[in-house]
């Protein structure tokens, strides 16, 4: 007998516990590839890793998902068709005793010939260092490592464990997925609820799926309690207003995802759409972001996206946040909505902001280059008999009030532009007349003995 087909078949162990206690969404976590809802790019019949764990042939990795797409499912099932031990770590609630205790009964199994799974629940919560005490294990083949996150592994996972281990990105459950795995609790009478003959129209039962954002435990946690408030097996619409009270949408104040939605908001304001802009500052600030950093971030978006096509802009959204600090929530989000309107709509310029960011590159490359001898103040004798002051032209005082030939840049630079205004909005004119002023420098200059 091989050695891979004596280890114990888990599944009994894993899912045929006292089911008791256990809140519905445990009691009805999928038994199998095909009761898992929501994942059919990962777990379509011809996936790759589909076909990879029906064959058994199983392979360390990282699980990557919001919360409540089924990554524990997935770790359980792992160790259920590579018929393996499946440990249970939490890197929230586990040291390194916890974890060396864990790795020593996955080497006693290996010894005896045995498969284990070891799976890390919220992985990234481990230090970079403790994320390394798993690599000798891993290569050793002693453990099938399956770490789960919900931030993106990148910037949360050291590189040599991610070279170890695939990554697997599980999606948001939508909701017609989740409306399945609701039915599917109800009219299980082993596991579920349909013992209790509960009453749920189509529309409640989408109301529920949609509330979960989702998440599919949510959804099964929210038809457990309305279960419980169901008034003669009926759930009825003030039944389902006193369990959705208190939802919130998913939204993490740290997380890649509060990243995410305010780029989404940025560049939907640079691309001026303004419903997506409003509808993503609804966003943001439904989930609880701060408003001032909102107000901060709207101001940055003035600057830097419509810059000098629109002047108004700027200080538009000062007084937005002037207002928020005055008002606060909800008043003052207002205030922040009509400032994210104005910017989608405004005529658009980065033309200010990418000058800046040529002249600062050009002064790291250049260095301390001198500033011409007229342009410099000469407050003492002897700074003025070394010329400093000498042959400024005091534009005022000079016809069309522009000295057109006196030069500005250092030595070095001269005929250096920095600044190419845009063709819109008040930019348009400031173009035209930034060109005939160049070019009567250039004539100028031309005429300079």
């Amino acid at each position: 007998m091989s050695r891979r087909s004596s280890a114990p078949r888990p599944s009994a162990g894993l899912f045929a516990e006292s089911t008791a206690l256990q809140p519905l969404a445990e009691r009805m976590r999928p038994r199998n590839l095909d009761e898992v809802v929501g994942q059919p790019r990962l777990l379509a019949p011809t996936s790759a890793l589909r076909r990879s764990l029906e064959a058994g042939r199983v392979h360390s990795m990282i699980l990557w998902g919001p919360p409540g797409c089924g990554k524990t499912t997935l770790a359980l099932l792992l160790a259920q068709y590579a018929q393996a031990q499946f440990q249970a770590l939490s890197a929230v609630m586990s040291g390194l005793a916890e974890v060396r205790a864990a790795l020593a009964q996955a080497q006693a199994r290996h010894e005896q010939g045995l498969r284990s799974v070891l799976f890390v629940d919220e992985v990234h919560r481990f230090n970079k260092a403790q994320q390394d005490a798993f690599l000798p294990w891993i290569e050793r083949g002693v453990i099938v490592f399956v770490g789960a996150t919900t931030e993106n592994p990148s910037f949360e996972l050291n590189s040599a464990l991610l070279s170890r281990c695939r990554v697997h990105v599980l999606d948001a459950v939508p909701a017609e997925a989740i409306e399945l795995a609701l039915r599917r609790a109800l009219e299980d009478r082993e596991r579920g609820l349909g013992e209790l003959g509960l009453e749920v129209d189509a529309t409640t039962l989408a109301t529920l799926a949609q509330a979960a954002d989702g998440d599919v435990r949510r959804a099964l946690t929210f038809l457990e309690i309305a279960a419980e408030l169901a008034v003669d097996g009926r759930i009825d619409e003030a039944t389902l207003g006193h369990v959705l009270a208190d939802r919130t949408r998913r939204f993490d104040k740290g997380g890649e995802q509060f990243y995410d939605q305010i780029s989404a908001l940025h560049k939907s304001v640079r691309s001026s759409d303004p419903d997506a802009a409003l509808y993503w500052l609804v966003r943001m600030l439904d989930g609880g972001c701060d408003g001032a950093y909102l107000a901060r971030r709207i101001t940055r978006m003035a600057i830097e996206d419509v810059g000098l096509a629109d002047p108004r802009a700027w200080p538009l959204t000062l007084d937005a946040w002037n207002t928020w600090e005055r008002l606060g929530s909800p008043e003052g989000e207002l205030a922040l909505a009509q400032a994210v309107l104005y910017l989608a709509l405004a005529a658009k310029s980065n033309a200010g902001y990418a000058a800046f960011n040529a002249a600062r590159a050009c002064v790291g490359e250049t260095g301390t280059l001198e500033v011409p001898l007229h342009l410099r103040n000469a407050p003492t004798r002897l700074m003025k008999s070394l010329g400093y002051g000498r042959g400024y032209q005091y534009d005022h005082a000079v016809a069309g009030g522009v000295a057109l030939d006196q030069q500005c840049l250092p030595d070095a630079l001269v005929g250096r532009e920095f600044y190419t205004p845009s063709e819109r909005g008040l930019e348009a004119q400031i173009a035209a007349k930034l060109a005939s002023l160049r070019e009567a420098r250039r004539a100028a200059r031309e005429r300079k003995p």
